[in-house]
């Protein structure tokens, strides 16, 4: 056991409460930004992008799994109590119940997984693409089974390819963009800032 920590338990009390709060302060800022970064669209011919993810991904390198899954957690909450911070400012349980509200839920699993990972294997580059990949991999087959249930019964009957073209091929190109500039920036920032 430590002994400076058993002859001072106030200075312990006050360095755990130092940690609490920037705990407090590191989740709420990242909410915040997966918020922002919902709003910012990237116009295209087809379908528009976020950065949703791009903020998602920097949210489980840099907070790790716990903090990092929290922050996703709270922000699924606040747009279900009605804060519009999804996509397009939309908001509520209509959205989480929708046919793309499965990717939402599957957020939580891409910081999970981005998180353990570079807690288990540290934030190395190689370590930060496979598991940013591994955790959009489960969000989009999460996003993409929650999307044939509902579409089958709100629209018609609907096939996994037919899904895959609508919810996932367009999108791949860009979120790949977005997992190389993530672990970009969670590489450097663990260069210069102890996490």
């Amino acid at each position: 056991m430590n002994n400076e920590t058993t002859a001072n338990p106030k200075k312990q009390k006050k360095s755990n409460l130092k940690s609490s709060v920037n705990d407090i302060v590191m989740v709420s800022l990242f909410t915040a930004l997966i918020a922002i970064c919902s709003q910012i669209i990237i116009p295209s011919p087809t379908i528009p992008f976020t950065l949703q993810t791009l903020a998602i991904f920097i949210a489980g390198g840099v907070l790790g799994c716990k903090k990092g899954t929290l922050s996703i957690v709270i922000y699924i909450i606040l747009g279900i109590i009605g804060i519009p911070v999804f996509a397009q400012f939309g908001s509520g349980l209509g959205a989480i119940l929708g046919m793309t509200g499965g990717y939402i839920i599957g957020f939580v699993f891409t910081a999970f997984i981005t998180g353990l990972m570079c807690e288990k294997l540290g934030r190395k580059f190689w370590v930060l693409i496979l598991s940013m990949a591994l955790g959009l991999l489960v969000c989009y087959a999460f996003g993409t089974a929650w999307f044939i249930v509902i579409y089958s019964q709100k629209i018609e009957s609907i096939g996994l390819w037919s899904a895959l073209s609508m919810c996932v091929f367009p999108f791949l190109i860009f979120d790949a963009a977005k997992i190389a500039c993530a672990a970009i920036i969670v590489n450097r920032l663990d260069k210069i800032i102890k996490f």
